[in-house]
């Protein structure tokens, strides 16, 4: 039993974690219980779900979600499921979000033109201002 006060407080939070860290795991199971009962797009993208919500908490590396999420796709693909269509999805979504961060670029592009301008304008007014004197 820790005596010091920091020692108290860091075995409180310990505890707290690794509660959090279970609840959490047990997620991640319960989905993959689910899909292997029963294998859908839906059941597919709930298991990813929770494999990528653990390593973004940090409790799986993100090599080891993936190569779950691997073993998923292969459950999957052996169930007979398309996931043609997921890929056509993602493929609209990557094309949204290339465009998006091309307009971001050219925002930022005209920002930075801006500026130049204004800088330039600035450090010639004084130059003609001194010049009518």
């Amino acid at each position: 039993m820790p005596i010091i006060k920091s020692a108290k407080k860091a075995a409180r939070q310990a505890e707290k974690r690794t509660e959090h860290n279970v609840e959490i795991k047990k997620a991640i199971k319960a989905a993959l219980k689910a899909f292997k009962a029963n294998p859908t797009l839906e059941n597919l993208a709930k298991a990813q779900s929770e494999y990528d919500k653990a390593v973004k908490k940090d409790l799986l590396k993100k090599n080891t979600a993936s190569r779950r999420k691997a073993k998923l796709y292969k459950i999957a693909k052996n169930a007979g499921l398309t996931l043609e269509k997921k890929a056509a999805e993602a493929k609209k979504a990557a094309a949204k979000t290339t465009a998006k961060a091309a307009k971001a670029v050219e925002k930022a592009a005209e920002k930075v033109e801006a500026k130049a301008k204004k800088a330039a304008t600035k450090t010639t007014a004084p130059k003609a201002k001194a010049a009518k004197k």
